[in-house]
């Protein structure tokens, strides 16, 4: 049986058993459950159905949020795209940072997401994952399977540090779906259980201390922006661990230094719009402009 309070342990495991960590996790989880292998990989492809589902609708120019504050935002970048053949950053980079932001815009106007792990970071592991699906013909069920990669080291994160705004701050809502998303990019190239772990210590560290500070404590500026930020993240955290590139601190000490940084984070900095960009000028006028004095 998977413990899933140590990444250390699950590493250790897959490699024991010669298994990519999506395969022991799919095992272990259908055993628990009582349910057969295919019955729990037929819901986690409902959620990745939901995920393609959200960064086409989010896409929609046209669409925006319900505050008025936000809208349109991935459809610029898929169109930048679009126009300058992959733009600065290259094709596929470019159109994955584009869905990350369609699908935040796609909450934002209460559309329907897969909270991975949260709303508010609900696009980081879509704009990866469902690009390798679309734009570089990953076939499906690979990538559907890297999603329990996915959630295994998200369950870890949650067990031993947090994977929400308001106890640990944005590092633990976009830290933890950008160490979740590059672990199962490396698992889709091909990488070791251990370069997965590499991958989610290495996305970690990168967003280390990033506060949660919405403005007019909406999930939307600049919310929908750090979901384009940490799927670069995880693009980079994965790219450096295929490259084979040492993280040097254990991803379980990443977690339990994130968790301290959290703990230790002033109250105003995590999701309650009372620090950071909520309380600039320009933030408390759109927070009147919408809820009044």
């Amino acid at each position: 049986m998977i413990r899933y309070d140590s990444v250390q342990d699950l590493v250790e495991l897959a490699e024991a058993r010669q298994l990519k960590i999506s395969a022991l996790v799919l095992a272990d989880q259908a055993k628990q459950m009582g349910l057969s292998e295919e019955a729990l990989y037929n819901q986690m492809e409902d959620s990745f159905d939901t995920m393609i589902a959200s960064t086409r609708s989010g896409l929609n120019p046209d669409l925006r949020s319900t505050s008025g504050l936000t809208g349109g935002e991935g459809a610029k970048v898929m169109a930048y795209a679009d126009r300058k053949e992959g733009g600065l950053a290259g094709e596929f980079f470019t159109r994955a940072i584009a869905r990350g932001m369609a699908t935040a815009n796609c909450n934002a106007a209460m559309g329907k997401i897969v909270a991975s792990p949260t709303a508010g970071s609900c696009g980081i592991i879509p704009g990866a994952l469902v690009s390798l699906y679309e734009d570089k013909k990953f076939p499906k069920r690979d990538v559907v399977m890297s999603l329990f990669t996915a959630g295994a080291f998200g369950m870890i994160i949650a067990n031993k540090a947090s994977i929400s705004g308001a106890e640990g701050g944005c590092q633990a809502e976009c830290g933890s779906a950008s160490g979740m998303a590059a672990a199962a990019l490396v698992e889709l190239q091909g990488g070791s259980p251990k370069a997965c772990a590499d991958a989610l210590g290495m996305a970690l560290i990168n967003q280390m201390g990033l506060i949660c500070d919405p403005v007019a404590g909406l999930v939307e500026i600049p919310c929908i922006k750090r979901n384009a930020a940490g799927v670069s993240i995880a693009i980079c955290s994965a790219t450096m661990a295929l490259a084979g590139v040492e993280l040097h601190i254990p991803a379980d000490e990443c977690i339990q230094v994130m968790k301290s940084v959290g703990d230790h984070m002033n109250p105003d900095f995590k999701e309650t719009a009372k620090g950071g960009l909520a309380t600039t000028p320009t933030g408390l006028r759109l927070k009147e402009k919408i809820f009044g004095a």
